[in-house]
């Protein structure tokens, strides 16, 4: 538990010198412990298998300074399974550092902020916190951060650049992920519309004559919302072109939804979104799945995590019909989301093309706060899967396929100037 330690040790030092220099500084908690049953969770249930059930936890602290020209911000994190380390363990590999980032506010419009940090953007389908993992996501980067017109208008430039390690000469990049990833981001509000827009260079690398290269592929998008008293519409699309190692690359991602907020407690919403796929009956190279690369995926395409959570890239692509139906009263919140699942290419099976419907899965949901800072929430999910979806993801259709949980959040501020 050193990165706790010495964050403690981090935090009293800003609390002694706060009176000196009058910092403006915010720490907060966050503690959240979460039990799951997963029973046909993220694939179908094969007849040999048996529930999974275990409890998963997060403890976090985010600690924020701020003053008129910089900014800085550190979370250590602590992830866990409870029982994954022996009681008496001297060695804990489960801490980990989530943010560490400083940002200089060089002009009132313009800033510069690096390090470890979340990119979190729109409604998060490419670039996401993933707050649902309890470890979440964050990158090491470089942003250039333009407000224009009281924050009316927004540009990030991002940049990235990964090696393995320090050394004095070139070693090869082996994590599992981008070595170099550069996007720029605009976001615009116009009365009752906001737009924003996404390009993307992702540049992965491979090896061929045994020597590193890196293949680049580009995302490009937009993301728009509009919103009128009690309706609000939302459409996003994107492509995907260039080169994943020597493989050409041209996918498709096209998503709307229409939601009216029918009283304070009830609003509705209908949607379809569409993710290009690879008929299993093509041979050739390219690369036509559309992939969601860093985004916030649990949050697509249903809680059960079927598609796009470590699993359906370079696949036959999704269609995905869904609805929603939010309730709020007083401190309880329900929702349900039913989602008809299609595949977005032909599948083929001994020269037979099968059925495009994967299944159904039904979603609900229900949160409770409690008081300001503690809450619990619950979520139940059923898949009805085809002969088509047995086939994509292997298992039993016929088998009971649901998952469980219940998370208990525990979300305090410790302590603000």
């Amino acid at each position: 538990m050193k990165c706790f330690k010495y964050c403690s040790s981090f935090i009293l030092m800003m609390i002694i010198s706060m009176n000196i220099y009058a910092q403006k500084i915010n720490i907060s908690a966050d503690l959240r412990a979460r039990y799951e049953m997963r029973n046909g969770y993220n694939t179908l249930k094969p007849d040999s298998a048996s529930i999974a059930n275990f409890i998963s936890q997060r403890a976090r602290i985010t600690i924020e300074y701020n003053s008129d020209k910089i900014k800085l911000k550190l979370s250590p994190q602590n992830v866990r399974v409870w029982g994954d380390v022996n009681i008496n363990s001297k060695n804990d590999l489960n801490n980990a550092l989530h943010e560490a980032y400083g940002e200089a506010k060089l002009t009132p419009i313009f800033s510069i902020q690096l390090g470890r940090q979340e990119l979190s953007y729109d409604n998060e389908r490419i670039l996401g916190a993933t707050d649902w993992n309890m470890q979440a996501k964050s990158h090491d980067a470089l942003l250039l951060k333009f407000n224009i017109d009281s924050s009316t208008h927004k540009i990030d430039i991002g940049v990235a650049y990964n090696a393995v390690g320090e050394s004095n000469f070139k070693q090869n990049y082996t994590v599992n992920q981008y070595k170099t990833l550069q996007y720029i981001w605009y976001h615009g509000d116009f009365n009752n519309i906001n737009l924003s827009v996404l390009a993307l260079n992702n540049g992965m690398p491979y090896i061929k004559d045994n020597k590193e290269k890196v293949a680049f592929s580009q995302t490009l998008g937009l993301n728009t919302n509009y919103k009128k008293e009690k309706f609000n519409a939302n459409v996003e699309a994107y492509v995907q072109t260039g080169k994943i190692a020597t493989n050409k690359v041209l996918s498709y991602y096209a998503q709307g939804n229409l939601e009216y907020q029918w009283i304070d407690q009830l609003k509705t919403s209908i949607g379809v979104a569409y993710l290009s796929g690879k008929s299993t009956n093509d041979r050739s190279s390219d690369i036509k799945s559309f992939n969601p690369l860093y985004g916030t995926n649990h949050k697509f395409n249903g809680f059960m995590d079927y598609f796009y959570v470590g699993n359906h890239n370079y696949s036959v692509g999704l269609i995905d019909i869904n609805a929603n139906i939010f309730y709020k009263l007083e401190k309880v919140a329900f929702k349900f989301m039913p989602h008809v699942f299609l595949s977005g290419a032909e599948m083929v099976k001994n020269g037979v093309e099968q059925k495009k419907l994967l299944g159904t899965e039904l979603d609900f949901t229900v949160a409770y706060q409690v008081f300001n800072s503690f809450s619990l929430e619950a979520g139940y999910s059923q898949m009805f899967a085809t002969s088509s979806m047995e086939l994509l993801k292997g298992g039993n259709k016929d088998n009971t396929n649901n998952w469980f949980y219940l998370t208990a959040k525990f979300n305090p501020t410790i302590f603000k100037n």
